[in-house]
């Protein structure tokens, strides 16, 4: 098939679990504790709930990929201006924005997948946004309500949104045909 197809474009990225809110609540207790940032005692405590999220987010770091008819990808940044800057904003004003932003992608659960990957280092972009639904309108919806909330409005910037059609690679040359594939 690959007098068919040629590369235009290429994404790498890593998924990986946002940690806002579990850092800001770790970070509260240990300073509870009397514990100080950077010291050998703060730094195990760190890891071995680091340790602990890693073993009960397995299926988030390893996701399958979601057997829907719909997907969609685009990449993203969190904006670096001359006025609003995300990373310079303090951590749990972060976690308030992304707590925010993830309630709205709640309300879309059962009818759309997501999964997030990091790229910081390995490409142009911070992340990678997959979306995956049975109805590819769901996307435009989601994406649309998403743009209101503070972290997309104010700190969001995006790359190229694409939108594709899954079938099975049997189904490869139907396609190519001229033909409708089927999902199945």
């Amino acid at each position: 098939m690959n007098e068919y197809l040629e590369p235009t474009t290429s994404y790498v990225s890593v998924v990986e679990l946002g940690l806002y809110e579990g850092s800001v609540k770790l970070y509260a207790e240990l300073t509870a504790k009397g514990l100080r940032l950077g010291t050998a005692e703060w730094n195990r405590e760190i890891e071995a709930e680091l340790a602990r999220q890693r073993e009960a987010a397995a299926p988030r770091l390893w996701p399958e990929i979601p057997l829907r008819r719909y997907l969609c990808f685009y990449p993203m940044n969190k904006y670096r201006g001359e006025a609003k800057n995300w990373y310079s904003e303090p951590i749990r004003e972060r976690q308030r924005m992304m707590r925010d932003h993830g309630m709205i992608g709640r309300h879309y659960a059962g009818r759309v997948t997501q999964i997030i990957s990091g790229s910081i280092g390995f490409d142009d972009w911070e992340w990678g946004v997959d979306l995956f639904a049975d109805d590819p309108l769901v996307f435009k919806k989601l994406v649309y309500e998403m743009r209101f909330d503070e972290a997309s409005a104010v700190y969001g910037l995006f790359g190229t949104f694409y939108v594709g059609l899954r079938f099975p690679v049997s189904q490869l040359e139907v396609l190519f045909s001229g033909k409708t594939p089927s999902f199945s």
